[in-house]
């Protein structure tokens, strides 16, 4: 297998079932089968050892509860695990005591059922509260990973945060407890919008690999998120909107096959961490420095950056080529 060491990157993984998402929460139909989304997360696997990958696995932590099986096969391939609540609602939406049952609880289940410490964390939906940094520092954890630098998108997220790097958490809030670190989901610079996620299936996987490229000039490895149900063939849901599904299924697999099969070393967020020398946690955090940065600061957004506003920049742009240059396949 070829060595790929030219950059580095992270395809981290959102383990939630399609019964988690807001949408489906929203709607009005039901799905045949609760456990739908589980079967992603087994393609992931394969892709990710096909590709000599590791990742980390932010995990619903209900999950291990009902599918214990699935959630400890991540640790014996290697992977990070890292918590995405216990029931993936949405923590603006909550109690202060429910936000801390949220966070507490699934960082002890996910330890308890893996054997492994869980030292990082990641928000539904990229939402939290002003309390977020205290509760993670209470149950523990040792990094966030729920802020999207992007532009703002109406109804969705972004717009108060430039931070492009990983960073001490005071570098979102003041207030964060010291040494706690926080990673940011890459964007795509000059454009400002996610490389991952929706956007992936959106604009194309061309897409997400320039703005990985982008990235990798500046010396930032891409943090990039997937979810198991997009790797399935989701049925009609009514009340589900269509952007939510649109080619979600053997679309996806293929585009993530193409992502792995990158010149990026694919690496778990610990990773990343250890990289930037933020990976000792909490007891290293005062050496480390870090000031508040909002919109504006650190890579914020300039005009004629790397061409980073012009996608017919580069070769790769094309949003609606695959590999082959036919239009309407894996772009």
């Amino acid at each position: 297998m070829t060595d790929r060491r030219d950059a580095r990157a992270v395809l981290s993984i959102d383990v939630e079932l399609f019964r988690h998402t807001p949408a489906f929460r929203n709607a009005a139909g039901a799905l045949p089968d609760p456990s739908l989304g589980l079967a992603g997360a087994r393609f992931l696997r394969t892709a990710l050892a096909r590709h000599d990958a590791t990742t980390t696995a932010f995990v619903v932590s209900e999950i291990v509860d009902e599918h214990p099986d699935a959630i400890t096969a991540f640790v014996d391939d290697g992977h990070e695990i890292g918590s995405h609540t216990h029931t993936h609602r949405l923590l603006t939406d909550l109690a202060p005591a429910e936000r801390r049952e949220e966070i507490a609880r699934s960082a002890e289940r996910l330890e308890a059922a893996t054997g492994v410490d869980v030292a990082g964390f990641r928000a539904p939906a990229f939402d939290f509260g002003p309390d977020h940094f205290a509760h993670l520092a209470a149950a523990g954890y040792d990094y966030d990973a729920s802020v999207v630098p992007c532009r703002r998108i109406p109804g969705w997220y972004g717009g108060e945060y430039d931070l492009r790097r990983p960073a001490l958490a005071t570098a979102v809030d003041p207030d964060a407890p010291p040494g706690l670190a926080e990673v940011p989901t890459a964007v795509f610079p000059g454009i400002g919008l996610p490389l991952t996620g929706t956007w992936l299936r959106f604009f194309g996987v061309r897409y997400t690999i320039w703005g990985m490229r982008l990235l990798a000039r500046r010396g930032i490895a891409p943090v990039l998120y997937v979810h198991p149900w997009e790797f399935v063939d989701l049925p009609d849901v009514d009340g589900v909107p269509t952007r939510v599904t649109v080619r979600t299924g053997d679309w996806m697999r293929r585009a993530v096959e193409r992502i792995l099969a990158t010149d990026f070393e694919f690496v778990a967020v610990r990773d990343v961490l250890a990289d930037a020398g933020l990976d000792a946690g909490r007891d290293a955090g005062a050496a480390c420095g870090g000031d508040a940065v909002r919109s504006g600061d650190d890579d914020a957004v300039r005009s004629g950056d790397d061409d980073a506003g012009d996608p017919g920049a580069d070769p790769d742009a094309d949003p609606d080529a695959d590999p082959d240059g036919t239009p309407g396949e894996v772009s």
